[in-house]
């Protein structure tokens, strides 16, 4: 572990100091995301006039699943894009090979390698976005209660991985995945809205095959006081399924990958 952890630093030290050779970037990218926001609290304020509510949720609730999903859209920005985006292109040079030979786990290498801060500025907003929202809701932000969201936060973030992970894996049968990926996002896009929102159908989808609730909906669920500690167990549980499932794929996915020098 602690070499890992050592070549961990290495990746993330690396590509911040690749980063901050461009420091006007960081003003431009905070920018962006404080204008993307705005639009996203303007669309959501269309659903709201005099004493409505979307979904049975008020307006300050609705903004702590606003808060939750700029989270994620941040992490996707700096974490997930620019790692597993890169697996289409390792397969299609045949980079892959290099990344197979490294004596560390390819998966590791193929998700940790780099960081884009880009992404740290949303995910930051979108923290502020939750604890404003969960003050303007009432909610009582104990140690508890905030120790409940960290756990859901990280179970998220995993089924986040898991999900666009199993979708890069394809790129060894099927080199052209980026519209795929895009499906994905539009349909996590879902999540900035709350789910009691949306029709029966659609929130089964969003609850037990694409997870999305379980990224924005349940963690603000639990904060107001919703939801029991067993939505927060099966959330741990579709996290650790979706882990192994994304895991054995990629071993699978392996042992069909043809090298560029064979």
């Amino acid at each position: 572990m602690r070499r890992y952890w050592h070549t961990l630093r290495r990746f993330w030290g690396t590509a911040v100091a690749v980063q901050l050779e461009y420091q006007a970037n960081v003003l431009i990218e905070l920018l962006a995301v404080a204008m993307s926001l705005s639009g996203s609290l303007f669309l959501l304020s269309l659903f709201y006039g005099p004493d409505q509510t979307l979904g049975g949720w008020s307006w300050a609730q609705a903004l702590m699943v606003q808060g939750l999903y700029t989270v994620f859209d941040g992490m996707a920005t700096t974490w997930l894009r620019p790692n597993l985006g890169a697996i289409v292109t390792h397969v299609r040079e045949g980079t892959l090979d290099f990344v197979l030979l490294k004596p560390i786990d390819s998966q590791f290498w193929l998700s940790m390698r780099t960081l884009s801060p880009a992404g740290l500025p949303e995910i930051g907003l979108g923290l502020a976005l939750l604890i404003w929202g969960s003050l303007q809701a009432g909610v009582v932000l104990s140690l508890p209660a905030l120790l409940t969201v960290l756990v859901m936060l990280l179970a998220g973030g995993v089924i986040l991985y898991s999900m666009w992970f199993l979708i890069a894996a394809t790129s060894i049968w099927f080199v052209k995945t980026w519209n795929a990926t895009e499906v994905l996002r539009a349909v996590l896009a879902a999540g900035r809205y709350p789910l009691s929102a949306y029709p029966a159908t659609l929130r089964l989808l969003f609850t037990f095959v694409l997870p999305v609730a379980f990224l924005t909906t349940v963690p603000a669920e639990l904060l107001l006081g919703r939801v029991a500690a067993p939505m927060l167990l099966l959330g741990l549980a579709l996290a650790c399924g979706f882990f192994v499932s994304a895991r054995a794929f990629w071993l699978f996915a392996l042992r069909h990958y043809t090298s560029a020098s064979s």
